[in-house]
């Protein structure tokens, strides 16, 4: 929190210090809105913090003192985050932008007059995927894996874990050679290059790449034995998935969704579930903790392990 607690206006920052620290340790997203109340968001649920018995309204000062903090006081050096609609800080959290698009085109050229700033809390919680790595290496190699939930339920929180062992190795489990395609800056949190998030020794990343391109570009330069990916959707990211897969390369990777089934009716990513590419599929629920499993399953849809 203190990366972001730097970024903030003293009066925002002094709210946020104000909170009990049993709901600070639990914030996962602020939110800030001019003309509109403080929001911060704990355990999905929305908080609206009083200062002095009123709600804190956001002034146009304070987007204006936010944005000087997350630039440098350089918007032109953040022209390529702008495009985007998100600014990835020290630490890995991510801050998402919202106002008037620009267009060139057909094409985002550029985001003017922020109003709106989403600030995602990025906490890596180590350990929390390694209750479940029995069920995705066995044979002397990992499963290609599926990861399904609905919006924060901790898909790239289990995501980054598994980076982490894949790299670093468990027990028995040896160390491999992996690569993170992170389109969205926010497996690895990188800034300047640098991943912000433990990911262990054996880790390449393609920062603010879109995932097809940079799948095949792991594969023909670093040569990766596992390739992480965030929030596959597209059908350049299906068909890079059976290149990489072609190639000899495992595969994990993540998709929004409640379960296997509604994976399977997007016309997208339907040829990657009639092939049984993904041999796990890790279902999320929303729990008391990001990356809280429901049922993993095998490539026909049986459960390998269902957890109450």
């Amino acid at each position: 929190m203190n990366e972001i607690l730097a970024v903030l206006p003293e009066k925002i920052k002094e709210i946020v210090m104000n909170l009990p620290a049993t709901i600070r340790e639990r914030i996962e997203e602020i939110r800030i809105r001019i003309s509109r109340p403080l929001e911060i968001v704990v355990d999905g649920k929305p908080v609206f913090p009083s200062q002095f018995d009123n709600q804190y309204l956001i002034s146009a000062s304070d987007a204006i003192h936010l944005l000087n903090q997350l630039s440098d006081y350089s918007l032109y050096a953040l022209e390529e985050e702008l495009k985007r609609g998100y600014i990835t800080i020290r630490g890995g959290h991510r801050v998402g932008l919202a106002g008037k698009v620009i267009t060139e085109k057909g094409q985002v050229k550029a985001i003017r007059d922020i109003s709106s700033f989403n600030i995602r809390v990025a906490r890596q919680k180590i350990g929390v995927a390694e209750t479940y790595i029995n069920y995705l290496y066995n044979n002397d190699e990992w499963h290609n894996t599926l990861i399904v939930g609905p919006p924060q339920t901790g898909k790239t929180t289990l995501l980054r874990d598994l980076a982490r062992i894949i790299s670093e190795g468990k027990g028995v489990i040896p160390s491999m050679k992996i690569g993170v395609v992170d389109e969205r800056s926010e497996i690895a949190g990188s800034v300047k290059g640098i991943p912000q998030h433990r990911l262990g020794h054996r880790v390449d990343v393609l920062d603010a790449c879109p995932k097809a391109e940079g799948m095949m570009m792991l594969i023909r330069s670093m040569s990766p034995q596992v390739l992480i990916v965030d929030e596959i959707g597209r059908k350049e990211d299906s068909e890079a998935i059976m290149e990489a897969i072609h190639s000899g390369v495992k595969i994990i990777t993540t998709v929004h969704g409640n379960k296997l089934e509604d994976v399977m009716d997007r016309p997208t990513l339907r040829p990657l579930l009639n092939m049984n590419v993904f041999t796990r599929c890790i279902e999320l629920t929303r729990g008391f903790q990001p990356g809280k499993v429901k049922r993993i399953r095998d490539e026909n849809g049986k459960d390998v392990v269902r957890i109450q």
